[in-house]
């Protein structure tokens, strides 16, 4: 039986995960849809579209969608929407989770990797951050649980872009962007994101496509578009733009290289990084380039759990390992020393 894919929506306080939610909910889109809503949450959905009745935790909305209000542990949620569906009580296709405003939405993400029975059922899809557009630099600044849930992200969305400038619209997004160069961004007004901009974004899917904004590495003083072949492009990506000089505790960095890595020396060293700072990364992700093979290998991780694969052959693509790391205070020359080091 195929698992179910699960979204998790997360957002600082007044980003827009409620009108989101609304729509989801009451708006005739066809998808049968379970809603995961955390009652302890800042902005709940409004009285008249959830029953708040004590002993009614899951209710069936008029467009097949269901919501389901949490009142203990996740993991009771998602085993107890699973037994209904399974006993033809319920029907739905695909879960989205909200996560309270000051959430950090890792412990989230880990549920789907770390429960049996969660696992057996659920496959989680992607996380999708919503950033206002208005508040979204003061959030920032001043609230680390902000950061984190821009660092989490597969999928970004800058909302009430209509009350700022386009050019705070630019600065914000170029923020963003360097906190988290793998999560594509995009500005939305006065309206709900289309259903298919937030589901089956498969950002936990080994063998998805690795997105890295190929602006990342641009900086504004002097262009790096005439570096030889066999590069490293890891040390032009860390410079923030347009944020006052502000530095996040949230950064992150890509590496590049043409050569191919030693694979053991490789899983040693990652071994070692996720033992040392494994609660410091919030995501990575990779295509890796390995001697003495003609495949792709694709890992990516949240924290000490991560994943990897055998994907597609290189065919006439020039061979490359491409990864990004997005972390809290990472060091990141050490690392990048460190994966120079496995290198054939």
């Amino acid at each position: 039986m195929a698992l179910i894919p699960v979204t998790i929506l997360t957002g600082f306080l007044g980003s827009g995960k409620t009108t989101l939610l609304k729509h989801i909910l009451t708006e005739q889109h066809g998808k049968k849809i379970a809603v995961i809503e955390n009652e302890f949450g800042e902005e709940n959905i409004d009285n008249e579209i959830l029953v708040q009745d004590s002993q009614e935790t899951i209710v069936q909305m008029s467009n097949g969608c269901i919501c389901c209000t949490i009142r203990g542990d996740l993991v009771d949620a998602l085993n107890e929407l699973w037994e209904q569906r399974d006993q033809k009580k319920i029907n739905f296709d695909r879960v989205v989770i909200e996560t309270t405003g000051v959430a950090n939405p890792g412990p989230v993400a880990q549920t789907f990797f770390m429960d049996d029975d969660v696992a057996e059922h659920y496959v989680l899809d992607a996380i999708v951050t919503l950033v206002d557009a208005k508040h979204g630099q003061q959030q920032l600044n001043v609230h680390e649980e902000a950061q984190r849930q821009v660092g989490f992200a597969d999928q970004i969305f800058i909302t009430k872009t209509d009350l700022v400038s386009p050019t705070d619209v630019e600065l914000l997004r170029a923020r963003l962007m360097h906190m988290n160069p793998r999560a594509p961004i995009q500005g939305i007004t006065k309206g709900v994101v289309p259903l298919d901009a937030v589901l089956d974004l498969k950002g936990f899917n080994l063998n998805a496509k690795l997105d890295i904004d190929p602006h990342f590495l641009e900086e504004d003083d002097h262009d790096h578009s005439a570096c030889g072949h066999d590069h490293h492009d890891h040390d032009h990506s860390h410079k923030h733009h347009g944020h006052s000089g502000h530095t996040d505790r949230i950064q992150s960095f890509v590496f590049r290289s043409d050569k191919p890595f030693d694979h053991q020396k490789l899983e040693d060293f990652l071994g070692g990084i996720l033992d040392v700072f494994g609660e410091k990364l919030l995501r990575y992700k990779g295509v890796l380039y390995v001697k003495g093979s003609n495949r792709k290998v694709v890992f990516q991780g949240v924290h000490q759990m991560m994943g990897s694969d055998l994907a597609g052959t290189w065919g006439t693509e020039p061979k490359q390992t491409r990864m990004v790391f997005i972390g809290i205070d990472l060091p990141r020359d050490t690392l990048l020393a460190g994966l120079e080091g496995c290198l054939v």
